[in-house]
């Protein structure tokens, strides 16, 4: 089994944040990206992007994060006992995408690698990460696109890994409390290490480099849709679900938050604007209801036997 390099894998986190700060900033057209590189008081730092009020994307943040440290934080621990009195080095590529207007989806996408050491035994090491798509106004031709482009990430490696890894999606970026998932899914995969350090990098990297690929369509076929004061309102109440679960169940704002990182970082997944209502339902047979009765449910997009 080949040994983790460390440097290979931020060398790629590093040039991945470039080229998909790249690719969404030629999409904008408007002043692209300001970069904050800051660093972490116990161990690394990184590089923040964050763009904001953009022609197209009201906020879009992609953040390189490399933290570490020689002891590991209860989100770790609780799970992973064996992790204890280890050192560790946290490194990844997370970004959410908020467009202004309501016809194009919010998009979210990670890939990350975890080491954990200790002097006279092996490392503790995997990578984990996916895509996931949220839209506000479900479109069928979207949806089978954005599954479509997360089966090709996953075919070489695997007949069964797209299936595994889209119901992974399903049941993690799932609200309890609500009933119901957060948008129409992708993939989602985590302590991957069975492969060995090559083959578990690989398929992070084709994880990582068909997001834009996957996303970027969706956008450009949406961008010009006229909407009004409903849909931008619609919008704004769906985007609380996104806040609800990215405070109450994402592993990676509580590792962030518990291992004394950015909070800058680490929230800048939140919208700029959100609102709450108490106990709201859209109107029988609105577009709003065809979201939650056609789009917000489990399926098989791509139609094919798992």
């Amino acid at each position: 089994m080949s040994k983790p390099d460390l440097d290979q894998v931020k060398d790629y986190l590093l040039g991945l944040q470039d080229r998909i700060c790249a690719a969404l900033a030629e999409e904008d057209a408007g002043d692209g990206f300001a970069q904050d590189a800051w660093q972490r008081e116990g161990g690394g730092g990184g590089r923040s992007r964050v763009m904001e009020e953009g022609k197209l994307f009201e906020k879009a943040g992609v953040n390189f994060s490399h933290v570490y440290g020689e002891g590991m934080p209860p989100s770790a621990t609780a799970h992973r006992p064996e992790l204890a009195g280890r050192s560790y080095h946290a490194l990844g590529v997370s970004l959410v995408i908020h467009p202004r207007n309501p016809y194009i989806p919010t998009s979210h996408a990670n890939v990350r690698f975890f080491i954990a050491e200790k002097d006279g035994v092996d490392p503790v090491w995997w990578f984990g990460g996916g895509f996931d798509l949220t839209p506000y106004y479900g479109f069928e031709e979207d949806v089978v696109h954005w599954h479509q482009t997360a089966k090709l990430a996953c075919d070489p490696f695997g007949k069964d890994i797209y299936p595994r890894y889209k119901k992974w999606c399903d049941d993690y970026f799932y609200l309890k409390h609500r009933n119901e998932p957060r948008g129409i899914g992708g993939l989602f995969f985590d302590d991957l290490h069975e492969w060995g350090f090559e083959k578990s990098f690989a398929f992070m990297q084709s994880v990582g480099d068909h997001y834009i690929p996957a996303y970027r369509p969706i956008v450009q076929r949406r961008k010009a849709t006229p909407y009004g004061e409903r849909e931008r309102d619609f919008q704004l109440y769906r985007r609380g679900r996104y806040v609800e679960f990215n405070l109450v169940f994402d592993r990676g704002t509580l590792f962030g938050l518990q291992t004394g990182g950015r909070t800058e970082s680490i929230l800048m997944s939140l919208p700029p604007l959100v609102k709450w209502r108490y106990d709201w339902s859209p109107e029988e047979g609105s577009q709003e209801a065809l979201l939650y009765r056609n789009f917000l449910i489990s399926k098989d997009w791509l139609g094919e036997p798992n």
